[in-house]
């Protein structure tokens, strides 16, 4: 499709349109909505994907049935939940919401728009949302984490987490330091990012000022001395009953280098880590999708979690490769769809996602690093045959876009720049 509705003009098409079942309600539609988009398409689930405005990927592919705009619920929430419950009252079954950045999250968590289902569980996904409750849990549970210092109060879970003065914490970790939210988007929506890393007192002064009189919690976080390339997250889906399924990935190149988001990763075995992020999330009594990410701390010489994302992120793609659809796994026990339950394929198979424009500006760029994909990998995604072979997937770019299990094909999306 090419067209992204106004909402008067979304609920107007929505309302002419007839789904045979429940259809997926997507925010935002950028590239990790197009993405769980895609996963959702390979068993025919109509998708409707709904942003504050049309500049993502996810609307210019037909692997998206509808897109339109809705009230952006950081501008308006109530506006935002009167807009989706519109959306649900012209379907003729109530549709599955997948959120796929945290506003939405908290949006559709604390407005639970009438007609709509959820397919994670908002009640458990603030406790490890919100990090003064994860880290709470993780020293519990003795879960390595980062030294990290609330810098104003808490109750219950999160008072595990230890409360310092700015000045103190600031001694104790000394400079450069990290300076992180409890939750994330209104830090970025104040600083513009949602880490930062402060040199000296003057700076993290400054800082900690403003997020308080924004009224932002936030933490005071050594610079864990992170081994480059060795970062690990366990991407899962957790059902209300049964057994989790979960894949492990290793973000082995970052764009940008150090905090930024994650454009090539590999899949990999690692049972700890596998270990660990699911005993966070069992304590949290979460079911639904999550990424637990974890960076390896030279130092200590272990992995140290860092954050539980309780929604599908940007490289949902690698695990939907190997054959954990973790999206279509929570459609399936949301709406008790007849699907089979997805499944991993082998193992010891090998598994890459690459974010191609993210890596291409990587390359040409001033942080460029040493080229990790291979001659063949390259010629791959250049014939588009990469479509075609279980080794790889991409972030956006799909010439062939052929679905599995009978599905007919359908058209690949422009090749628009990824964020």
């Amino acid at each position: 499709m090419t067209d992204f509705h106004s909402f008067e003009g979304l609920r107007s098409a929505v309302a002419d349109r007839s789904f045979d079942r429940p259809p997926v309600i997507v925010s935002n539609a950028h590239v990790t909505g197009l993405g769980v988009t895609r996963a959702l398409k390979r068993a025919g689930i109509p998708v409707i994907a709904i942003d504050r405005n049309g500049r993502g990927v996810a609307p210019y592919s037909t692997a998206v049935d509808l897109a339109g705009r809705v009230t952006y619920p950081l501008d308006d929430e109530d506006g935002f939940r009167e807009d989706v419950e519109a959306l649900a009252a012209a379907v003729d079954h109530d549709p599955v919401a997948f959120a796929c950045m945290d506003e939405w999250v908290h949006a559709f968590g604390r407005t639970r728009p009438e007609g709509v289902t959820l397919s994670w569980d908002p009640d458990s996904a603030g406790r490890v949302l919100d990090k003064y409750r994860l880290y709470g849990i993780a020293e519990r549970l003795g879960v390595p984490y980062p030294e990290t210092y609330r810098l104003d109060s808490a109750e219950g879970e999160a008072a595990r987490l230890t409360h310092l003065d700015p000045g103190e914490a600031a001694d104790r970790l000394g400079f450069p330091l990290v300076v992180k939210p409890a939750l994330k988007r209104r830090f970025e929506e104040l600083v513009g990012t949602n880490v930062v890393e402060v040199a000296d007192r003057e700076e993290y002064r400054d800082l900690i000022d403003r997020a308080r009189e924004a009224g932002v919690r936030v933490m005071a976080q050594e610079k864990v001395p992170v081994e480059t390339g060795e970062d690990r997250s366990l991407a899962s889906y957790v059902p209300p009953e049964g057994d989790p399924l979960a894949v492990v990935g290793n973000a082995r190149v970052r764009y940008p280098p150090g905090y930024g988001t994650s454009c090539v990763v590999d899949r990999v075995e690692d049972p700890e880590i596998r270990r660990r992020a699911l005993s966070v999330l069992d304590d949290a009594g979460y079911h639904g999708i999550s990424e637990a990410e974890f960076v390896r701390d030279a130092d200590r010489d272990t992995h140290v979690l860092l954050d539980v994302n309780t929604r599908p992120w940007k490289w949902i793609g690698m695990p939907v490769a190997t054959g954990a659809n973790l999206p279509l796994a929570a459609y399936r026990d949301t709406t008790d769809a007849d699907l089979p339950r997805p499944t991993v394929t082998d193992p010891a198979a090998g598994e890459r996602w690459v974010s191609l424009a993210d890596y291409l500006s990587l390359l040409g760029g001033e942080d460029r690093v040493a080229d990790v994909l291979s001659r063949s990998e390259w010629e791959a995604f250049l014939s588009g045959s990469f479509e075609d072979d279980d080794g790889l997937a991409a972030a956006v770019y799909a010439p062939l876009l052929t679905p599995p299990l009978g599905v007919a094909p359908v058209d690949p999306a422009p090749r628009r720049r990824s964020c």
